[in-house]
This record gives C-alpha cells, structure tokens and sequence, in this order.
C-alpha cells in the first residue's frame, strides 16, 4: 500500500503551490503510512478492525480521484420538507454553498489553510483526511448571530467509483452567543468505496451547536466519521445519530468541555439489519468546574448485524461540580446479532455527580402478548415495542422541525 498511496498522493497534488499546506499534508501522510487503517490492536478499535473491514468488503483502496470536473447536483436528492441552506459534497469535492437564506456579512466562508486550526492527533484516520483533503473550508458565524435556516450537508457519491477513499473536511467556528444547526445526509449511489469526513467545530462563549447525523439509505460502503467540538464557557452541544444504511459505519465524538457551564448531549439510535456493522464512540472531557454532559444510545439489531457503543466521560482535577451521565440499551431480535458496550468513567475529582449503564435483551413477550389481545396482529406489536423504544431518544431532540423530520425518516409517525 505504501507504494501506491505515495503516487496516488503525487498525482492529487502535483500543481499544488503552497508549500506550508503541502508540508503539512506531506507530515500526515507519513504518519497514515507509519500506523496503517486501525486494527484491533489498538483499544479504541478493538470491536470494529477497519482494516479487516476494508480487506473483506472493498479489498485494495484507491487514493486518487480526478476531481477536475464539475459533477452536476441532482436536484432529486435536494430536501423538500423545510426551507434550509446546503453544502454539497460529491464524491468529496464541495460543488455547492448555498447560505441564501443568511446574512452574507454574518457567515463567511473561508477557503483557507489555516494551521491554527488544525488538530493534531495520533488517529491515522485523520492524517488521511489531512493528507488528501483537498480543500480546506473555513465557515465561521459572526457574534450574536443565529442562522435563520439549518445548514444541511450533503455527501453524495456517483456509481462511476468503486474501491476508491473520499476524504472531506469541513471546519466551524461559533463566536460568541452565535447558533448553528446542522443535519448531515448521506446519499450513496457508489458501493464499496470508504469515505472518511472530518468536522471541528470550536464553540465560543453562549454558542449553541445543533448537529444531526442520518445515515439511512441503503449501501455497501465503509465509512468514519469524526467530530471534534470545542466548547468555552456556557456553549452547548446537541448530536443526534441515526445509524442505519451503510454497510459500516463508526461515528466518533470528541467533546472539550472548556468553559464553565458548557454542556454536551449526545443521543443516538442503531436500527441494524443484514450483516451491518455500526459504532458510535464518545469521548466528553469535563475540564473546568461545573459541567455537564449527557449520552444516551439504543440498538435494536436483526439478522446477523452488530453494534458498538464506546463511551468514556473524563473528569480532570479541576473539574468539580461535573454533572457527566451516559447509558446504553439494545434490543436483540436475532440470535445472530451481536452488541458490545463499553462505557468507561475516568475520575480525577471528588465533587462530581457521574454515572453510567449498559442493558441488552430481546423484547418484552408479555408486552407483545398484551397489544396483540388488543387487536394488534404480531407484526404490528413488534413495530410499535420498537418505535416507542426509539421514541425515547428521538424526543430528546429540541429542534421540533428537526425532530419532525427525523421520525418521518425513521417512519415513527404511523
């Protein structure tokens, strides 16, 4: 593999001028080359082996693709259900930004390199995305300004790829008692191809971030997905994730909670089916005195799929008065499926209020047998045991328009 990515790199970047940006990206392609995909040899990956993924489901991965050409937007893709401004990938490559609905003096995108903002990690998966990102975007919204419309962010891939890495990057500065919502759609029409999105987001004092993840189409492709959010004094962060289409998925949350009074929520579902194999890892770190900090995930898994959920809260020494609490549920409806929590509590301070649970078990017979004295036929029963399980998560969103939509998708209003 060495060999190739170092001319797949070769040949994406070849006319580029700018040699603190090459260098960078030289400095992270090295370090993807010295770790490889992440294996079960490290921790953090020891229930999802991307590199055995990858082998069996896509085999050799391609580095480089052309993206010289314009690629048209199918206008069928596009949302209908609420007025919102867009930001287009296809095949990694922005070919959209619309924020119509905005003032223009109060969101400014930058196409920038900006090394400030970068984040310098050990995760090989993000050295890959630094390394063939091709642009680096800036979107930063100005003091006092809240969005009128949510920004919806969608990652389209064609069928003329196969077998091929699409690495996106996007970078959100919040200034203060600013607010930003954003829903995430993925939508495939490639198999087999591993698409890698990094997002920071860094949350001045008062800011506010919505963010809704939804991967529900159908498809084969592997894909990782990384946030990293940081928050100053009294910002909060809401993540939603719906997890569902792809063949694998793993969306991964680091969460800096900075700032007195800053909080984090992070909510997410798993509706599993066919040999999918999805994971959800959190990391909150409670830095500062008074806290907060909230998770709650279910699963519900048939024929043969599996789930992960790995979610640490740390609590550093100076972090008294830290409220951190985080509990996961699945519901088996196969002997096959498989869920695997891991829910971790890494404590420095003696004055805090954490705690955290995991429970796994197949659904209530009696609940059944109840509805369906009620008129309810068997299948009917099983459909509304389940979306009343969902149900409790899918509350939790307090973006009633967002939250709408969501249930439509998971088709929770019938």
């Amino acid at each position: 593999m060495e060999n190739k990515i170092k001319i797949d790199f070769d040949k994406t970047f070849k006319n580029y001028s700018s040699n603190d940006e090459l260098d960078f990206k030289k400095n992270n392609l090295e370090n993807f080359i010295k770790e490889g995909l992440p294996g079960r040899k490290l921790e953090s990956w020891k229930f999802s082996d991307l590199n055995q993924i990858i082998n069996k489901n896509i085999g050799e991965l391609n580095f480089y693709i052309d993206q010289s050409k314009e690629n048209l937007i199918d206008n069928a893709l596009i949302i209908k259900d609420f007025d919102h401004n867009k930001i287009v990938f296809i095949n990694g490559k922005v070919e959209e930004l619309d924020f119509s609905f905005e003032d223009k003096d109060k969101v400014k995108i930058l196409k920038e390199f900006d090394m400030s903002i970068k984040i310098k990690s050990k995760n090989s998966l993000l050295n890959l995305n630094n390394a063939f990102c091709k642009n680096f975007y800036k979107i930063n919204i100005s003091k006092n300004y809240t969005m009128n419309k949510p920004l919806i962010i969608y990652h389209v891939s064609t069928n003329n790829i196969s077998s091929t890495t699409l690495n996106s990057q996007l970078n959100f500065i919040l200034e203060e008692n600013s607010s930003l919502k954003i829903v995430d759609i993925y939508e495939d029409k490639s198999e087999k191809n591993f698409i890698n999105t990094f997002y920071n987001f860094i949350l001045k004092e008062n800011a506010i971030l919505k963010n809704f993840k939804i991967d529900k189409l159908q498809n084969s492709n592997i894909k990782y997905s990384y946030n990293n959010i940081d928050q100053l004094k009294n910002s909060v962060s809401e993540t939603f994730i719906l997890s569902n289409g792809s063949k694998f998925l793993k969306n991964e949350i680091n969460c800096n909670l900075n700032g007195q009074y800053s909080s984090a929520f992070i909510n997410g579902v798993f509706s599993l089916d066919a040999d999918k194999h999805h994971e959800i890892r959190t990391s909150v770190n409670h830095l500062v005195e008074n806290t907060k900090s909230y998770q709650l995930i279910k699963s519900v898994l048939d024929d043969k799929s599996k789930s992960v959920y790995q979610g640490k809260i740390y609590v550093s020494p100076n972090a008294q008065k830290t409220d951190g609490y985080q509990l996961s549920k699945c519901i088996l409806l196969d002997k096959n499926t498989e869920f695997n929590a891991k829910p971790e509590l890494e404590i420095y301070a003696d004055d805090v209020k954490c705690s955290h649970g995991s429970a796994s078990g197949s659904l209530n017979e009696n609940s059944i047998f109840y509805l369906r004295s009620r008129g309810l036929n068997y299948k009917q029963a099983k459909k509304l045991l389940i979306s009343g399980f969902f149900l409790d998560v899918i509350e939790k969103i307090t973006d009633e328009e967002i939250k709408s939509f969501i249930k439509k998708t998971m088709e929770l209003n019938q």
